[in-house]
């Protein structure tokens, strides 16, 4: 769209010029015409007034030729410089306008008086200094013809440029527009002619860009003045009288009016393009508003790890196909984790067992049920007993995994003391901070709260925070159990730590199962990256939630619905 408005305002701005240009000619040849009729009407009734100064074969005598001279009032309105009758030598005999000197000259000398002197034609000469006068004239010639065509003499009259009105007043310079008409002989500006002056010389080279450009014989085009104003230019040359009209007009007149046009032409490109991309956005949401919902549907089912919701196979062939193949797709998904799921609870039941009489076994033996144990035998029992309670450990998290994802976690939600939970759950854990030498205390400001949860389920999301808090706190630094109000209906529960946080990369994954943050570090290592996804499952079923936060140190959270204090709360 940009480039077809960028080529129709270049299409309008030449289209103006062209016409501009049109303009320009026309009036040049307009005037140039107006010019040449008032010309060759005066030299026409010169000639009509030829015809009656002879016999038939000579000169009328002097004193007729003077009377008739006197009897032309009309002929006098057209030639205001005066009307004289030469001989046939060019030699001045009567007038009827008394100039000192001109009676008795002979003007033989003159192109014009010897081209009419040899062709016996009427002539009309280029503009000329009268010889007398001094002042610019145009000098016309009539031949007077005998009867045999012999030539008998001359009929002349003259008009005085400056005087003579023969340039049309309509045609004059106003502000805006240049018109001017170029002796191309002389070299003078007749336009600009007041009586009584000579004619005023053209400017010299240079000095008018528009003059200097219509005289190089280019009829029209474009010019740029010295004070950097763009012009465009015509001309048209009057041979008989080597007269060149120029006409120019400022080029604001070709972009005015184009940007007028473009403007209406852009008004309506913006609508029709309006409503082009609105029908164009309409069709795309048609076509794309069922694809969309797909993929807000797909994301919910991976974000949510939905296995019951499905795709509606509605919409286009190929959108219903995509949605068929997804939901097929969901399907085998769903099996995959259906028998992943029994396979897992499976081994893990099968494991639990054996497992339980082995560390029984390996307690019994820490603790010299069966007699003294040699030092070395002693130290493998202990390492044997913690790697036992760490897979017991890894066992019970995966069953509880399972049961909270599939829904048969039982949950049974009482009323919490907020104080009692927090105190108990740091009282459970001192013994692990003083192993890793932190710092342990639960904060004592929420002593009327109340929450609404299952006291065991709560103190495993707590136990859960406290131990990792505690693995990745700094030797001698402080987890610091807290809980506050969120609003009337919600209470958060959290644990604070002085350790570096988490890897803001890895934030997105933190409460996924399986998923460690640093799994070649030690703490890691001694996890089983179920911990924070079971504490999530627990909190869903509990109706809260969970987070994660740091700010000058790692904080996790847990909310839970809160209730009124009752004197019958309990933990």
């Amino acid at each position: 769209m940009a480039a077809v408005l960028v080529l129709a305002y270049n299409g309008l701005v030449r289209d103006f010029e062209d016409v501009l240009t049109q303009r320009q000619l026309l009036e040049t040849e307009s005037a140039a015409r107006i010019v040449d009729q008032q010309l060759q009407i005066r030299l026409e009734a010169l000639k009509a007034f030829s015809a009656f100064l002879s016999d038939g074969d000579n000169l009328l005598p002097l004193p007729e030729l003077k009377e008739r001279l006197g009897r032309q009032p009309s002929l006098e309105t057209y030639f205001e410089g005066g009307l004289l009758i030469f001989d046939d030598q060019g030699v001045a005999l009567a007038e009827n306008r008394f100039v000192p000197g001109r009676l008795g000259t002979r003007y033989a000398d003159r192109p014009h008086f010897r081209e009419a002197l040899n062709r016996h034609e009427a002539v009309i000469s280029r503009p000329i200094i009268g010889r007398t006068t001094g002042l610019p004239l145009l000098s016309f010639l009539a031949p007077i013809i005998s009867d045999e065509g012999d030539l008998l003499g001359l009929a002349g009259g003259s008009i005085n440029l400056a005087e003579s009105g023969i340039i049309p007043a309509s045609l004059s310079e106003n502000n805006r527009e240049i018109f001017k008409v170029l002796d191309t002989e002389h070299f003078a500006q007749v336009d600009s002619l007041t009586p009584g002056t000579p004619m005023p010389p053209l400017p010299a080279p240079g000095e008018n860009l528009i003059i200097d450009a219509a005289l190089s014989g280019v009829t029209s085009g474009l010019v740029t003045d010295k004070d950097g104003r763009r012009w465009i230019y015509a001309t048209r040359h009057l041979e008989r009288v080597g007269w060149l009209f120029l006409s120019a007009e400022p080029y604001e007149r070709v972009t005015g009016p184009a940007r007028a046009s473009f403007a209406n032409f852009l008004l309506l490109s913006l609508l029709a393009a309006l409503i082009l991309a609105s029908l164009s956005w309409l069709l795309a949401r048609t076509a794309t508003r069922p694809l969309e919902n797909m993929s807000s549907k797909i994301r919910a089912m991976v974000d949510g790890a939905s296995s019951t919701r499905r795709l509606k196979p509605k919409g286009p062939p190929e959108t219903r196909n995509l949605a068929r193949a997804f939901n097929r797709l969901m399907e085998e998904r769903e099996a995959l984790d259906t028998m992943k799921d029994q396979f897992v609870s499976t081994v893990s039941h099968e494991l639990r067992t054996p497992l339980t009489s082995i560390n029984g076994s390996l307690k019994l033996l820490n603790k010299q049920a069966a007699g003294p144990l040699p030092e070395k035998a002693q130290k493998m029992v202990e390492v044997a007993l913690r790697n036992g309670e760490q897979l017991q450990l890894l066992i019970s998290d995966l069953l509880d995994f399972n049961k909270a994802i599939a829904g048969k976690l039982a949950i049974d939600p009482k009323p919490i003391h907020v104080t009692e939970a927090l105190e108990r759950s740091a009282e459970g854990n001192r013994s692990m901070a003083a192993h890793y030498h932190v710092s342990l205390r639960a904060n004592h400001t929420a002593n009327d709260m109340v929450a609404l949860a299952d006291p065991q389920r709560l103190r495993q999301i707590l136990d859960n925070f406290i131990s990792n808090a505690i693995k990745f706190s700094p030797k001698h630094g402080t987890v610091e159990l807290s809980a506050r109000k969120v609003d009337h209906q919600t209470i958060r529960f959290t644990v604070t730590d002085a350790g570096p946080g988490v890897d803001t990369a890895f934030i997105p994954h933190l409460f996924e199962r399986f998923a460690q943050a640093n799994p070649s570090s030690h703490q890691a290592q001694s996890g089983t990256g179920l911990g924070l996804a079971i504490c999530r499952e627990l909190a869903h079923l509990m109706h809260g939630s969970v987070g994660y936060y740091y700010d000058q140190g790692a904080h996790f959270w847990v909310e839970m619905p809160r209730q009124e204090f009752t004197q019958g709360a309990g933990s």
